[in-house]
């Protein structure tokens, strides 16, 4: 993979796990296999967590900022405009 983002990663990663559960690869393909699966979802991983920190800092509420949790939920009621 020349340059990795999360989209190839994560759907590399999808390959892998269905030949993976494919069952027809030798042990040493397959422990290779999840060594490169164990790295993308790594990757992976790395690149929501740097998501979830640029969102946060664009969560702005009057002048401070303000991390929301994704699921939505904060102490109060907000409107999304």
């Amino acid at each position: 993979m020349a340059k990795k983002n999360f989209e190839t990663a994560l759907a590399r990663l999808e390959q892998i796990t269905e030949e993976l559960q494919d069952g027809s690869l030798s042990l040493e393909n397959s422990l290779k296999k999840f060594d490169e699966g164990i790295k993308l979802a790594g990757f992976c991983s790395e690149q929501l967590a740097e998501a979830r920190a640029r969102v946060e800092i664009l969560l702005e509420k009057d002048g401070n900022l303000e991390a929301v949790p994704f699921d939505g939920q904060e102490s109060g009621n907000r409107e999304l405009s």
